[in-house]
């Protein structure tokens, strides 16, 4: 195994992804990839003008988000890519996954039911990606 991508978000739930996504890297002697997906917000059509950030402006705070998150986590000795992209997180992790050996990402279990266990990235992800995925589930589930 030589490369491991591993969606984050900010959240606890890709936190907990990213951690072990680490320790797995350091098992593997694999290379790590961050990947975090920045997207354009959506701006109603409001008859005043409104001002958003740009998309350069979104991808330098996608880089700050990773390096904040890094800083969480002993990446001592690990060789470690950062990918901030514009798109959406399933279209990424996807794209990501033909070129990674494994996928992690982080699922907020935030559901009642079984079946609803899993958001719709984790479902997305797992339905399509191109190579093995580990998705890391709350420490209460």
């Amino acid at each position: 195994m030589s490369r491991i991508t591993v969606g984050i978000d900010g959240s606890q739930q890709a936190l907990r992804a990213l951690s072990w996504g680490v320790e797995e890297a350091r098992l593997r002697g694999a290379t790590l990839e961050v990947l975090h997906a920045v997207a354009q917000p959506d701006l109603p059509a409001y008859p005043v003008v409104t001002a958003a950030l740009s998309q350069p402006e979104l991808t330098e705070a996608g880089r700050q988000l990773v390096e904040d998150v890094l800083a969480t986590v002993d990446i001592e000795g690990l060789e470690v890519s950062r990918t901030v992209k514009p798109g959406t997180g399933p279209t990424l992790l996807c794209e990501a996954s033909r070129e990674a050996d494994l996928l992690v990402v982080g699922a907020r279990g935030l559901g009642g039911f079984r079946g609803l266990l899993l958001g719709s990235v984790t479902q997305q992800v797992i339905a399509h990606a191109a190579c093995p995925v580990v998705v890391v589930v709350p420490e209460d589930r």
